[in-house]
């Protein structure tokens, strides 16, 4: 990748194909890994909704998922159409590149901006709500020094950290992560951030509808984003519970580096920070730390495994797993319970073909009983 990193990679998918993945992924108990085997086994999101009633019954649900209607997508796509932005499937060139890598990737984003700031390298910078002045200056001056070297900055436009460093960065590039939908951003304080944002060629990016008002459950959804489309996260001032600590861990799930600035033991706005560099995060004093740090890894690395693509014929992909019968449902019935394990450990013990534990476990998540977890592991969700 050039130093600019503006280079783009992928399939397009036709607005026909986009309306099925927005169908898809608005649906009843679809998550990304469902997603993503659901198309790799009936090649594509068409074929795919057609299958979900009956995977549901095969998997024991007493009735139907709910199933986006093609009138419901149409509108969704005619809002974002209205409000100046679009969808972006995962294997698309305006997709993130470094978000593509992560387990779960969202298959489907909303965005609106400009794409060349969004597929470059990125650095997330995240922290404290009520920043102290020296932590946003310093937040900014960062951000500035950073973006000058090629990078655009990732951020949550929330107020402090996050607003100084979405500012500083606006002339060489900057990308808010919103934890609503595009048309409902928030602080209201900075709305008239997010017009400069626009204005400067920025973007915003979000993986729920539009029309979503943002809840604090989808706070750690928002910070999941920053971390997936950063090469690394630095997180400037964050207390001990502070939402910005859950942005480093899930940079550092995802093998991203991360960096925290020092601050007073005596502020507890810095006592996370400082906690971070105790357990191992580069400790950050200038721009210099991030940037060499960083540089090995401007090219990010595709990870074929997460990318999700349709296929060109009429026949599903895999056909191999629907001979699956009730025999084989209850050899993987007896193997799961409610403690997570692999996906590789339930092929080896249960001795069933790949393809028909993947469908079989794609017939229980259907019908909502399974739980996924982190590192791709899964577990029944027993009942009551």
């Amino acid at each position: 990748m050039s130093r600019d990193g503006e280079t783009k990679s992928g399939i397009a998918l036709t607005e026909k194909q986009k309306l099925s993945w927005l169908r898809l992924i608005r649906s009843d108990n679809i998550g990304p890994v469902t997603f993503r085997d659901l198309i790799n086994h009936f090649g594509s999101a068409e074929a795919a909704l057609d299958a979900l009633p009956d995977l549901s019954r095969r998997g024991g649900a007493a009735r139907s998922p709910r199933i986006a209607t093609l009138a419901h997508a149409e509108r969704e796509m005619e809002t974002a159409t209205r409000f100046g932005a679009r969808f972006v499937g995962i294997g698309e060139p305006d997709y993130p590149p470094a978000l593509r890598e992560i387990d779960g990737a969202p298959p489907l984003i909303a965005m609106k901006g400009s794409s060349a700031t969004v597929i470059r390298p990125s650095l997330g910078i995240v922290g404290s709500r009520n920043a102290s002045i020296n932590g946003a200056k310093f937040a900014a001056m960062l951000a500035r020094q950073c973006g000058q070297a090629g990078y655009t900055i990732a951020s949550g436009l929330a107020r402090g950290i996050d607003a100084a460093a979405h500012a500083a960065s606006l002339s060489t590039g900057t990308v808010a992560m919103l934890a609503g939908g595009l048309d409902k951003p928030y602080p209201p304080e900075n709305f008239r951030l997010l017009d400069d944002i626009y204005a400067n060629g920025g973007a915003t990016i979000s993986e729920m509808p539009f029309g979503w008002e943002p809840r604090a459950r989808d706070f750690p959804r928002r910070n999941r984003l920053i971390a997936g489309v950063s090469l690394g996260v630095l997180i400037v001032e964050a207390a001990e519970r502070s939402g910005s600590l859950i942005t480093a861990r899930l940079a550092g799930d995802f093998g991203r580096l991360v960096f925290a600035v020092p601050g007073s033991p005596l502020d507890s706005r810095c006592h996370g920070t400082n906690r971070l560099i105790k357990d191992g995060a580069t400790l950050v004093t200038e721009a210099a730390d991030i940037l060499d740090a960083l540089s090995p890894m401007m090219e990010p690395r595709l990870d074929l495994q997460h990318v999700v693509r349709e296929g060109t014929g009429d026949q599903p992909i895999s056909q191999t797993g629907d001979r699956a019968g009730d025999k084989e449902r209850a050899i993987l019935a007896e193997a799961l319970g409610p403690s997570p394990v692999e996906t590789d450990d339930i092929i080896r013990h249960t001795g069933l073909p790949a393809a028909t534990v993947y469908l079989l476990l794609l017939e229980l998540d259907i019908a909502g009983k399974l739980n996924r977890h982190s590192g791709g592991r899964i577990s029944m969700i027993m009942a009551d």
